[in-house]
This record gives structure tokens, sequence and C-alpha cells, in this order.
């Protein structure tokens, strides 16, 4: 018997539907990137992007545990010299709810062309609202 391999054409993909509201942001981000992934479907395949599209909702209403809102720090540089910006968990959350989600879930992506391929298949959305009726995602409880 030999290994199953998937084919760029015989991959499937589905549309699936996660609600934020009241979920721990790194079980949710590594819940939703076992998804993109693929390794939630008896079809993975490690070098090929295999996973289905992620749509979620209500990123505003994530939690984080202990004292993260204060003390956690999202750093970005411009590029110039003493051009590095910082901004707490509470300050990004008020301003860019959607942005924190992204980013522990690109964190837990592989690190290469192939991540960067999987990363643009989630969506997220601060509401309840998202613009993906037309695809009929599938909700999920994670």
């Amino acid at each position: 018997m030999s290994t199953f391999i998937a084919k760029k054409d015989e991959i499937e993909r589905n549309w699936v539907l996660v609600d934020a509201k009241d979920k721990v942001l790194g079980r949710l981000a590594a819940d939703v990137a076992s998804i993109l992934r693929g390794k939630t479907k008896p079809t993975y395949t490690p070098h090929t992007d295999v996973g289905d599209f992620v749509v979620i909702i209500n990123a505003e209403k994530v939690i984080l545990t202990g004292r993260k809102m204060e003390q956690k720090t999202y750093y970005r540089h411009s590029g110039y010299m003493g051009g590095l910006k910082s901004r707490t968990a509470r300050q990004l959350m008020e301003k860019n709810p959607e942005e924190i989600i992204r980013h522990a879930v690109k964190g837990m992506l592989p690190k290469n062309s192939l991540g960067r391929s999987m990363f643009k298949k989630l969506k997220v959305y601060a509401g309840e609202t998202h613009p993906h009726e037309a695809q009929k995602p599938k909700e999920i409880n994670l």
C-alpha cells in the first residue's frame, strides 16, 4: 500500500465559521491553525495546502487570561532607526481587535510560502456579521 498524497486538483475546500465569543485566544488560535493546515481532514498532506477557509466572528469578545491585557506587548518596526512601536493587548483590542487573532494564528502556521498561502484563507471580523454568507460556512464549536 502506498502513502496517500493529496494533489492540487483533488483538494476540496470547505468554509468554516467560528464564533470567538468567550474563547481563550491561544486555544482558539491553535484550533484555527489546525483547520487552516488541514490537519482535521483525513487527506492531510504536510507539504500541500489542503486546509479549509475559516471565518472568525466576534473577535472583539475574545478572552486573554491572567493579566495579559495590560502586560502582553505587540511590537512593530517602521524600518527606520528608532522606529520601534509597541502597544499593549488592551490598546490593540480597542483599535483593531481582528489583528490580535491574526497575529496569534500566523505564529502557529509554517514560516514559509506554504504558511503564507494558508494564512490567506483566514477571515476575521470584529462583529457578528460577515460578507461570506454566499459560501454557506458551516458553524463549528471549538
